[in-house]
């Protein structure tokens, strides 16, 4: 099923990955009232993380920017693994991003911009969130970024 969202993506020119298998003992996502709370989602595309390492080293900010807005797509994918339809979106809630961090990096609002501004594009005022942006250590497979979404849906 898709909807006035999936048009939007494709009209940005992106399509709903498969959803990502997890990588432990977790769900990618799930429900619960009218919260859809998703896990981390790292940049994986097609299974595969385009870009690994630090940001502010091997990964430039940019580059992880980009890396935010694929994480910010896997998780509509994982949204809409439980709630059917990203019509069903009422809003996004809150965006939490993780950033892999050289030592002196600083600029993690920045990379997280890349999720915050995709969810924008696509869900207009609904995509407008509360967000924290953290700079940490390392991230599973050594990804640069990772990004979990809160979102309620509209009523059944």
């Amino acid at each position: 099923m898709s909807g006035a969202v999936e048009a939007r993506l494709a009209a940005l020119g992106l399509a709903l990955p498969q959803v990502a298998a997890p990588l432990a003992a977790y769900q990618p996502a799930v429900r619960t009232g009218a919260y859809v709370y998703t896990a981390g989602q790292l940049p994986l595309v097609d299974g595969t993380l385009p870009l690994t390492g630090k940001v502010g080293a091997e990964v430039t900010a940019e580059e992880a920017k980009d890396l935010a807005r694929t994480c910010a797509l896997n998780a509509l994918a994982a949204v809409k693994s439980v709630a059917g339809d990203l019509d069903r979106v009422a809003r996004v809630v809150k965006v939490v991003g993780f950033v892999a961090s050289a030592a002196d990096f600083t600029g993690q609002p920045g990379v997280l911009n890349g999720a915050s501004e995709l969810l924008g594009e696509v869900f207009g005022d609904k995509g407008v969130h509360a967000r924290s942006a953290v700079g940490v250590a390392v991230l599973p497979l050594d990804a640069p970024v990772e990004v979990e979404v809160l979102v309620e849906l509209t009523e059944d």
